[in-house]
């Protein structure tokens, strides 16, 4: 039976001698995120720093050009345009007004008034500080839980030091994420949320199986020199992981020039996330189990996966 392979079997790229740089690499991107999050900041949306959002569509293909120089002179301040679903179907954002719920409603006004007729308005939302100041809590309650919760979910499958190289390379692509966002000033809103939360779960499925294999090569092949095993065990899911990300990439990327404006950053996000999430789980997560004598338990069989009999009865010196 045919079976496509991203990489021969016998492949052998030696990983471990270059982890210095991988380390360093990440470590500079994560400083250099920091400081894009906290000095330049991330473009927020409506959604955490307040706003109203107007859905509508046109009686005849929507003229971006036209609606902007309609609205840019109404004195609102920021004002962006989105189409999406079909080609007469716009989203107007407006930034929150001064003077509360009344400078609201006069603004939705102003915008009925300067568009004219033949216009159908679907929805309209506002978004006060306090939602978006609890909306902005709760995104970051969410991903903080979620890494939590996969630091515990590792440590109990594998070991603490597994557990710590999962939320090291897990934290490492959350955080380049959110620089690039900041660098490059796409609007972060409720479903940036969402990429960062599924980011999260690609890179740690990623991470597992590369863990799987590196504990099953510690109880096998117990005199190997660790690096080496190391290098061995990511051989073996190379072709496994470039596929998985392979085929993501191809789905997201459809996405991105074809979906359309609303759902553009979410898919950046995810494709920058993939991209990030396969070299953390390779050149990060990995290296980091160097650092941790994460050998010491895994080699005598007291890790606590239940195929550790089985594993260990199989070990015997020797090289792979």
């Amino acid at each position: 039976m045919f079976q496509l392979k991203m990489v021969p079997d016998d492949v052998a790229i030696p990983f471990m001698p270059f982890r210095k740089i991988f380390l360093t690499f990440s470590g500079l991107a994560v400083v250099a995120a920091l400081l894009l999050i906290f000095g330049k900041g991330l473009n927020f949306g409506i959604d955490f720093k307040g706003g109203i959002l107007i859905e509508v569509r046109m009686s005849q293909p929507a003229d971006l050009g036209q609606m902007r120089s309609q609205l840019g002179g109404l004195g609102l301040g920021e004002v962006s345009l989105q189409e999406f679903g079909q080609p007469t179907d716009v989203l107007i954002r407006i930034q929150r007004q001064d003077g509360g719920e009344a400078a609201q409603q006069a603004a939705v006004s102003a915008v009925k008034e300067a568009l004219g007729a033949g216009v159908d308005y679907r929805r309209t939302e506002f978004v006060g500080p306090k939602v978006s100041a609890e909306l902005l809590a709760d995104g970051i309650l969410a991903v903080s839980l979620a890494i939590a919760a996969m630091l515990v979910y590792i440590w109990l499958r594998f070991e603490w030091q597994f557990g710590l190289g999962a939320v090291i390379a897990l934290t490492h692509d959350v955080l380049l994420t959110l620089g690039v966002f900041a660098l490059m000033g796409f609007e972060f809103n409720l479903s940036t949320v969402a990429a960062v939360l599924t980011i999260a779960g690609y890179s740690i499925n990623d991470t597992v199986v590369v863990y799987d294999r590196v504990r099953e090569k510690l109880r096998k092949y117990k005199t190997m020199p660790i690096p080496d095993l190391l290098d061995f065990a990511i051989n073996k899911t190379l072709s496994r992981t470039l596929m998985t990300s392979v085929t993501t990439l191809i789905a997201l990327g459809s996405l991105f020039f074809l979906g359309g404006e609303v759902i553009r950053d979410f898919s950046f996000a995810m494709i920058f996330g993939v991209i990030i999430g396969t070299y953390s789980s390779i050149c990060l997560a990995v290296p980091v189990l160097l650092y941790t004598n994460v050998a010491s338990r895994a080699r005598t069989g007291q890790g606590s996966d239940s195929d550790g009999g089985e594993a260990a009865a199989e070990a015997q010196p020797g090289t792979p």
